[in-house]
């Protein structure tokens, strides 16, 4: 449906918004709401749900998946049924574990369904009765109390006056009052009075409707890491077609035109082949290692008070470069308190807060006279007042009055509230009123709100101006340091608040942000396309170190804007009007005290208060994404060589050097210690960590043509060795045998090489190996020394001949790690020539 009226029944005289709806004061009839309610639909958020079933068959689609049920389906055409066993789990996990935790992953739209309210009384045919919230209709004449969720977007039309928190809304740090005529949003709660009201919106056509709209459509697509393991697929597959060419082509070649011996029996044959070439070239494990790795990454950032709910956004959380911050609860204590006061007819300091406390309510909620009681030096100074009444805060005249008595029996009226109201009671003038103008203009300019207060001993005929009180949210103890830390690993950090500008400004200059903070409302026009913002206002938001005055809409708009520089931004928020940008952030993170739509919009909730526990999250997802590299780089390394051996080996010499068993054998013994990488000791980069494909594939390719050259090296002598009588006479060998040596060589100098890419100098510098990690390695190399020695799967070969591969792999280790420190040094020189150039 459309709004109502449009959203001019949000500024209309209230005359004019009856005449619209077709309602009056006294509401609608029943039959009437039945009408409403077919015509505009139910005042709940529906959304479009993918079903479980789809969503698990998903993870069966892409690249690497492809490449795995090829290898099983041809493991079943040629008959191999413990290779299409051993497969086939492997596909099934790596989707059960992809699907499992994407279903633990943000259900923002569910917990805004959950957001509104349940109940609502609403005036039908005369009375007022309780209903469902989801049967509210534009033009129904609600009720709303103390504690009450509004039910929809309403316009006040009666009572006295109404204080509600909208907060986790629009971020308006304190409650809101609302007079006859303003404007209420849906899912705020009222926290002071009751007023009834005119229901102008419902369901998505409410604020907190459209925010569900923001929600349901923000979203980035695939993460940095699933375009990385696509790309990373997409190379592989392409070598291995290459390969499987070539080898076919080879093969065919050999029977038809050489031997001129074709058999449709040489199919099978053929198929044997390729399928030890595609099981090769899958990196098979990679999706389920990347899991357990942020997996087990994510229950060690738990113990640092950080939940991840989305397992990719540890590594986008390892690549930001902008942090972009809530000010109120994250920044900020959440807590007012009072600030320097200036006097006027006050003796001190002390009468002026005892002044301003004898005019709040005892045991209130409200913000601000919990900020004036904690203020007071010596709270039994009170008890020698009688309270006789007291008179809430009103909109109108926009100040509280109680009416005392002291303890001599004279009777005190005692008022606080906005400094112009407390003025005009007063009735300043001259000098006096022009230095309490200028004394609120100072406050307003450095962010603090101003609280007048008055007393009157003559029933009120005459008032006396004692002073005015600042108040401000002040920052947390440790934010400063935080931005420090943040600025250190290579963060700019930008505040955002729905508090003014000049609030805004003042924090944001205490903790070291920036005073270059802006009006959101300024930049963003209401009707702008904020997927498609101009030139001049992404600058704008680029260089800004933060925005006041911020809806949700422009949160998100933030986060498109940047995100379309090439930023990876992560967002915090905590309340419903940051869950859409939440959402579309690379990491969003609700911080501690978040509401459930905050919650599951966001990739990480934080469970200790203020910002240095999301310093710590990055720390430790550098941690994670350089383990995640290094195991990219070992894989990518150890599946180029064993391809081109397998190709190049059946090729010229005539047999596969490795039988389909061996390789699945490979894949189990090298996935045991990759596991463990997830324990291991890494240096935390100081600077936002990327996925630089085009590097990590180039390096990882000449690593990798480094290992084949061992590989070959090795089988090139091994052929020797069969062809060569004296060798034969002093160990004999057959092809069987060589083909255990060559699965020697690539399962323990595979591991080595692990030992090499692990580490950004060379291989023996710290950080060392974590124990685990050397402790796997370990166990799998003793492992499979014994399998080649007893002849445990594989044919057995002679102790020496094992020795004197050890001795072969550990002077080419010496090698590979030479190369992979020119390599580094080259690609740091390259990146630093070319951000020079930029």
């Amino acid at each position: 449906m459309s709004k109502a009226g449009g959203d001019d029944l949000e500024k209309a005289d209230l005359n004019s918004v009856y005449a619209t709806l077709k309602t009056s004061t006294k509401g609608l009839s029943k039959t009437e709401a039945a009408n409403r309610l077919q015509k505009y639909g139910r005042n709940a958020i529906t959304e479009k749900e993918e079903s479980a079933l789809r969503k698990f068959l998903r993870f069966f689609w892409g690249p690497i998946p492809w490449m795995i049920e090829a290898a099983a389906l041809l493991s079943a055409l040629i008959g191999h049924w413990a290779d299409f066993a051993i497969i086939s789990l492997l596909l099934l996990y790596n989707a059960i574990a992809g699907f499992w935790q994407e279903r633990k992953a943000s259900n923002a739209l569910a917990a805004l369904k959950a957001g509104m309210a349940p109940k609502a009384e609403v005036l039908r045919d005369g009375e007022f009765t309780t209903i469902d919230a989801a049967e509210v209709v534009p033009g129904d004449i609600v009720r709303i109390k103390l504690g009450q969720v509004v039910p929809a977007d309403v316009r006040f039309v009666g009572g006295d006056s109404i204080s509600i928190d909208q907060a986790a809304l629009t971020g308006e740090s304190l409650p809101v009052n609302k007079k006859i005529g303003d404007l209420g949003y849906s899912g705020s709660i009222a926290k002071r009075g009751e007023m009834t009201a005119v229901v102008i919106g419902t369901g998505r056509n409410t604020f907190f409707g459209r925010t569900a709209k923001l929600v349901a459509g923000a979203g980035r697509g695939p993460s940095h890491s699933q375009k990385a393991v696509t790309q990373i697929g997409d190379f592989l597959i392409a070598l291995c077609l290459f390969l499987a060419l070539f080898l076919v082509g080879s093969e065919l070649y050999r029977d038809i035109v050489i031997a001129k011996d074709w058999h449709w029996s040489d199919v099978l044959d053929i198929l044997r082949l390729v399928l030890v070439l595609l099981i090769a070239s899958i990196p098979v494990a990679m999706p389920s290692v990347m899991t357990v790795t942020n997996a087990l990454g994510a229950l060690t950032l738990s113990k640092k008070k950080a939940i991840v709910s989305r397992l990719e956004a540890i590594e986008e959380l390892a690549g930001v470069d902008i942090l972009c911050s809530d000010k109120t609860g994250t920044l900020t204590k959440n807590q007012l308190t009072l600030h320097d006061p200036q006097l006027f007819a006050a003796e001190d300091k002390a009468t002026l807060i005892q002044a301003a406390a004898l005019a709040s309510e005892p045991d209130s909620d409200d913000p601000i006279d919990k900020a004036v009681f904690a203020g007071l030096g010596d709270k039994k100074v009170l008890d020698t007042y009688r309270a006789d009444k007291f008179t809430p805060f009103d909109p109108v005249s926009k100040r509280t009055q109680a009416q005392v008595t002291d303890s001599s029996g004279k009777t005190l009226l005692f008022s606080k509230g906005a400094p112009q109201a407390i003025a005009a009671l007063c009735k300043l003038s001259g000098d006096t009123a022009d230095k309490a103008d200028a004394c609120v203009s100072d406050l307003a300019a450095r962010g603090l709100r101003a609280l007048g207060v008055a007393r009157s001993e003559d029933q009120g005929h005459s008032w006396s101006f004692l002073g005015i009180l600042s108040l401000e949210d002040p920052p947390r103890d440790d934010s400063r340091q935080t931005i420090t830390r943040a600025r250190d690993h290579g963060l700019q950090v930008k505040m955002i608040t729905g508090d003014d500008v000049a609030i805004g400004k003042e924090i944001a200059s205490q903790v070291g942000i920036g005073t270059n903070i802006r009006a959101a409302g300024d930049l963003f026009s209401k009707n702008q396309d904020m997927n498609h913002l101009p030139a001049r206002v992404v600058d704008c938001v680029e260089t800004a170190d933060g925005f006041g005055r911020v809806f949700p809409e422009h949160k998100y708009a933030i986060v498109k804007a940047l995100q379309g520089r090439g930023h990876q931004v992560a967002m915090t928020g905590d309340g419903v009007n940051d869950a859409p940008a939440l959402k579309q952030a690379d990491c969003g993170i609700a911080v501690s005290g978040a509401t459930d739509a905050a919650r599951a919009a966001a990739a990480i909730i934080l469970t200790a208060p203020g910002l240095s526990t999301v310093i710590d999250a990055i720390d430790e997802a550098r941690k994670i994404f350089e383990r995640i590299i290094n195991y990219v780089l070992f894989r990518v390394s150890m599946t180029l060589d064993i391809m081109v051996v397998v190709v190049f080996a059946t090729v010229f010499f005539g047999f596969p050097p490795l039988t389909p068993i061996m390789i699945v054998l490979i894949a189990l013994l090298d996935d045991v210690p990759i596991m463990t990488i997830a324990y291991d000791n890494t240096l935390v980069p100081s600077k936002p960590v990327h996925w630089q494909m085009r590097q990590l594939l180039l390096g990882a390719s000449i690593i990798g043509l480094f290992s084949i050259a061992q590989s070959l090296g090795l089988l090139l002598i091994g052929m020797e060795w069969l062809g060569n009588p004296q060798w034969q006479s002093w160990i004999p060998l057959s092809k069987d045998q060589i083909q255990t040596v060559v699965f020697l060589q690539i399962v323990a100098g595979g591991h080595l090489l692990l030992f090499v890419v692990r580490a950004r100098g060379a291989f023996f510098s710290r950080p060392w190996p974590a124990s685990r990690l050397f402790g796997a390695i370990v166990g799998t190399q003793v492992l499979t020394v014994l399998m080649c020695g007893f002849g445990w799967l594989v044919p057995a070969i002679p102790w020496a001949i094992i020795g004197l591969v050890w001795l072969y792999m550990i002077a080419w280790m010496f090698v590979l790690d030479l190369v992979k420190r020119i390599l580094y040094r080259h690609q740091q020189k390259s990146t630093y020539a070319r951000g020079e150039k930029s």
